[in-house]
């Protein structure tokens, strides 16, 4: 009984043992795994942890596009690469430098300048070396990325101007944001190496331009290569802007100034929308875009014609015998004139002793307001600002706009001046003398006045008194084409000027052009009356150079500007425009060609309607 026990018990013992074994053959063999992994390959798997992770990579928005009024492309977008340094991924700095140095000329010093002022960043955040990269320089720096760990390609839009000459003032520029702006408020999501909108519409409407960066969750290997991507939210463009100018209006209007320094200006009368705005001399917008070197930027910054200057907004000048404007009607507001009432022009005027000569030397004889503004006798406003006083005609000066800037809020804009007895006294601590009133009169002495003021005044003398800030932007729209918002024009006051002494200085003003005697007769359009005011200013009184005919012998510094201010058509006020061209000679020989190339464009593209009614209604 005990022996068939023991078997009994012997026989299921044998498969336990067997399953023992196994187990500690099992578990000997994960012991050596973990030993080899862990003791042996450790320092290999814990560098390859190190670096497998998850990287944050920003993805810029692209900038709105911008179109004319009738929906042309001037400003787009292009793919560009720029080199950024990753600095966490760099094995030697020393010899990443030297690299570079040899594939793409970068100066070891600039690298580590610009590594530098960003070494607060973290160490993951890619920052850009350079810009731009040309097709070469890709293939390059794609030939040796594998030895030249730390450098990663960035591809962003950039922007792109199909027509780099057209309305560079009024767009402006974009450039890579500075330390000082990363500090404003305005462009707090802005980040080093960043495009921002720097000059023109392109910095006055950065917010909606540049719409809002976005950003994915990237794992990348030990070499920097993305592995996959863990999470993504996409970029959200910017708005799209429609302006408010025409781009062949643009264009005819900056052949008509060609190479002059100076401005032209062309308003829309009935809503104070730019139709056209142009300052020369220029620059090259896509040299922005691309990077202006040092030498490149001084010799902008010192060039002596200053084209970074706009001068339709910023330049200053004396309004020469377009201010008799102002004057004439100060005269009837005030009474001391009707339209009637009549001076005495020898060609001369003796005020303290002194002869205040009229620019026609043999005189205009006996004449009254509306000869007085076609021929624009200088004695008539001579007599005229002595009756009135200076401050009187401070009045209307400030009354027209003049003094103050317009609002047109694209960048820095003058507010010109407008002398008074007042400022004089402040300004030099002496009282003021009658007799720079007659200089004030016809536009000389201390008083300034920027082109977009002078075509906003005319304007308001043609539409009737309405003042409008000038407009740049018409509407804008989503990336998609969906509307988002449209810009009403926006009245600055309605000047309290009589209806009936409006009309009396624009038939005045009518007849500059139209009349056989008109200082203005080269801006007439055919099928088209128009309205206008020439104006020679001084720069500096040179007897000297007196009676000289030939521009050409008169050292170009001392040369007159000429001006010449407009509205058409006479009858149904649509556009207004003034030109000045800087020492270029007589308001009428050379601004007023200027003026009248571009409304002959106007009434070509724009309102051909009313020059065929215009020429309908004269053939009947």
């Amino acid at each position: 009984m005990t022996a068939f026990r023991s078997q009994e018990t012997e026989t299921p013992r044998r498969p336990l043992v067997l399953v023992a074994l196994v187990m500690m053959l099992a578990l000997g063999l994960l012991v050596t795994r973990l030993w080899y992994l862990q003791l042996l390959k450790g320092r290999y798997f814990a560098d390859l942890s190190e670096h497998n992770r998850i990287r944050l990579q920003d993805t810029p928005p692209a900038r709105g596009m911008i179109f004319d009024q009738a929906g042309r492309l001037l400003v787009d977008n292009q793919p560009a690469f720029d080199l950024a340094v990753v600095r966490e991924d760099v094995v030697d700095l020393n010899l990443l430098l030297g690299r570079l140095q040899r594939l793409l000329a970068l100066e070891p010093a600039q690298v580590q300048e610009k590594l530098r002022r960003e070494q607060g960043a973290p160490p993951f955040v890619p920052l850009i070396i350079k810009t731009d990269l040309t097709w070469e320089e890709l293939a390059r720096v794609e030939t040796y990325k594998y030895e030249t760990p730390g450098l990663t390609l960035l591809m962003e839009p950039r922007r792109y101007y199909p027509h780099p000459s057209l309305a560079n003032h009024l767009i402006g520029y974009t450039g890579e944001v500075t330390e000082a702006q990363l500090g404003q408020k305005r462009y707090k999501q802005a980040r080093m190496g960043d495009r921002i909108g720097q000059y023109g519409v392109e910095m006055a409407w950065q917010d909606v331009l540049s719409g809002h960066r976005g950003g994915r969750q990237v794992e990348v290997d030990a070499t920097g290569r993305p592995l996959k991507v863990l999470q993504q939210v996409p970029a959200q463009p910017g708005l799209n802007l429609y302006l408010t100018i025409d781009a062949e209006l643009q264009r005819r209007a900056e052949e008509a100034l060609g190479d002059m320094a100076g401005a032209v200006v062309a308003l829309d009368v009935t809503t104070g929308r730019i139709l056209a705005l142009v300052s020369r001399p220029t620059f090259d917008q896509l040299s922005f875009v691309r990077g202006l070197s040092a030498k490149e930027w001084q010799s902008l910054v010192n060039d002596p014609f200053h084209p970074l200057e706009n001068r339709a907004l910023c330049g200053q000048y004396p309004p020469g015998s377009t201010y008799k404007i102002v004057t004439a009607i100060a005269g009837l507001m005030e009474g001391v004139i009707t339209p009637e009432s009549t001076f005495y022009c020898p060609g001369h005027y003796v005020f303290g002793g002194r002869p205040y000569h009229c620019w026609k030397a043999g005189g205009h004889g006996t004449l009254a307001l509306h000869r007085a503004i076609v021929e624009s006798c200088d004695v008539y406003f001579y007599r005229l600002g002595q009756k009135l006083g200076v401050d009187r005609l401070v009045k209307y000066a400030r009354m027209l706009g003049l003094g103050e800037p317009t609002g047109l809020g694209i960048g820095p804009e003058k507010p010109g001046l407008v002398a008074s007895s007042a400022w004089k006294k402040q300004r030099f601590g002496v009282p003021w003398q009658d007799g720079e009133t007659l200089s004030v009169a016809i536009g000389q002495g201390f008083n300034l006045v920027t082109p977009i003021q002078m075509a906003s005044l005319v304007a308001a003398v043609a539409n009737g008194g309405k003042l409008w800030r000038p407009q740049v932007v018409l509407r804008t729209e989503q990336a998609d084409g969906t509307p988002d918002r449209v810009f009403e024009p926006v009245l600055r006051r309605k000047v309290a000027i009589k209806p009936s002494i409006l009309e009396e200085i624009r038939q005045g003003l009518a007849g500059v052009v139209s009349e056989p005697r008109g200082t203005g007769r080269r801006a007439q359009v055919e099928g088209v009356t128009v309205g206008g005011k020439t104006g020679t200013a001084q720069v500096v009184r040179l007897d000297k150079f007196k009676g000289i005919k030939d521009i050409e012998k008169i050292p170009y510094r001392y040369r007159d500007h000429a001006w010449f201010v407009c509205f058409a058509p006479v009858d149904r006020p649509q556009i207004a425009v003034a030109v000045v061209a800087e020492h270029s000679g007589h308001g009428g020989s050379v601004a007023a060609p200027v003026a009248q190339r571009v409304l002959a464009a106007y009434f070509e593209l724009m309102q051909p309607e009313l020059r065929r009614a215009a020429n309908n209604g004269r053939e009947g």
